[in-house]
């Protein structure tokens, strides 16, 4: 019967960066997805290796900022091979982030507290090195240590380093077991023969999402009735546009917010596609497609005087934050974690923390005295039965309903 030190269910940043390193640290570990990998918050994350550019905009060192300055380094040391996990295969979009402000003063505070909270704070530009999409933009522009990553290859990189801990199950088809103290002893699964498949272990780590909920309630029925929140939800309704646009990825700053984040990629089609975040995603959450659509052309405007808009193609896509939950329904500072014996659920908040997740979830294991087993490695054979996920598209492969901002301005009138 196979057997695990760990399994993992969810295979996002969170659940396959857990799964390396404990495998690096000799446990007995697989990883289980209900959907394909990444699916959710990872393949929709924007990329970026935050350094705390998004919580020192107050000028103050918040938790948050001191829990995410130190994450850069780990991933370059992974990006480059140094260290596992080894992302070498990753795709790394940028080495850096533009910085850039608006006129308000606002603006101008925010960028003093970027400057001031930051590890390493960011270098101005001279006007040769300055991109030609922030020409005629106020103030200095600055440049940031902030790698960007492409999610699709993280994770695809990931998966083909631990192929064979990966699995894909089927979530009606799941059963916990559990001992007398409400502690769980195995996880089995109802597969197309007649006798289920049954897997013995020591813990269970929940790095779904908002899997997570579905999951605990399954492995622990009990904790159904108790009041406390559990999770909570922070929902974005981010933008995507394609065409005739430069490569580029950075925040124009804004007040203690980024007005908007952008990234870049390329589709299966060869053409460049930014995501657009930051205030206009959070903003974006009340309104239509086509009236955010609208908003954030106006938006891009105004923070790149110099852009040029004519036959791009606009769409949307809605994506939510699952975390743990907080008393104030604020986004937590670090990663959360929740233990309930030798059940652990957990969400990274932010992508760049996922190491630090990690950490905190070995911490917990020896807390509970489960270190690697001695011997060799369980036998996974009887799992292959299982198949294996596939890594999901990101999202400008998947998303539909592409208009120029004519048609767009079109529906919006007949609406």
């Amino acid at each position: 019967m196979p057997a695990a030190d760990l399994i993992i269910f969810g295979g996002g940043i969170a659940g396959l960066w857990t799964l390396s390193e404990a495998t690096r640290r000799g446990y007995r570990c697989l990883l289980l997805e209900a959907f394909e990998l990444g699916s959710g918050q990872t393949i929709a994350s924007q990329g970026i290796i935050h350094g705390g550019l998004k919580y020192t905009l107050q000028g103050m060192m918040t938790g948050s900022a001191r829990g995410i300055r130190e994450m850069p380094l780990i991933w370059r040391k992974s990006l480059t091979g140094e260290q596992t996990p080894d992302l070498s295969q990753t795709e790394v979009r940028s080495p850096h982030c533009y910085l850039w402000r608006t006129e308000s003063l606002s603006s101008r505070l925010g960028m003093f507290g970027a400057k001031m909270g930051l590890r390493v704070a960011p270098r101005s530009l001279t006007a040769d090195e300055t991109p030609s999409v922030l020409a005629g933009c106020p103030g200095s522009i600055g440049v940031m240590e902030e790698q960007v990553i492409s999610p699709f290859s993280l994770i695809s990189n990931l998966a083909q380093t631990h192929a064979d801990q990966i699995f894909k199950y089927d979530p009606a088809q799941l059963t916990f077991q559990t001992d007398t103290h409400g502690n769980i002893t195995a996880v089995q699964l109802q597969t197309t023969e007649d006798d289920p498949l049954t897997i013995n272990t020591r813990s269970v780590l929940l790095t779904a999402g908002s899997g997570n909920e579905l999951l605990r309630t399954q492995a622990r029925p009990d904790a159904v009735s108790q009041s406390a929140p559990f999770m909570q939800r922070r929902p974005l309704h981010m933008v995507l546009v394609r065409g005739n646009l430069p490569p580029f990825n950075g925040h124009c700053v804004d007040g203690a917010k980024t007005r908007v984040t952008i990234t870049s990629d390329t589709d299966s089609q060869e053409r460049t596609v930014w995501q657009l975040g930051g205030q206009i995603a959070e903003q974006g959450v009340g309104q239509s497609r086509q009236e955010l659509v609208a908003h954030a052309a106006r938006e891009l405007k105004a923070v790149m005087p110099g852009i040029n808009v004519a036959g791009l193609e606009w769409t949307s896509y809605q994506v939510d934050r699952a975390e743990g939950a907080t008393k104030s329904g604020l986004r937590p500072e670090t990663p959360q974690l929740v233990v309930e014996g030798n059940l652990i659920t957990a969400w990274p908040t932010k992508l760049a923390l996922a190491p630090q997740l990690a950490e905190d979830v070995f911490d917990c294991l020896q807390k509970q005295g489960i270190s690697p087993a001695s011997g060799e490695n369980s036998d996974l054979t009887a799992l292959q039965k299982l198949g294996r996920p596939t890594v999901a598209l990101p999202p400008w492969e998947t998303a539909s309903e592409w208009l120029t901002l004519e048609e767009n301005d079109a529906r919006n009138t007949a609406a």
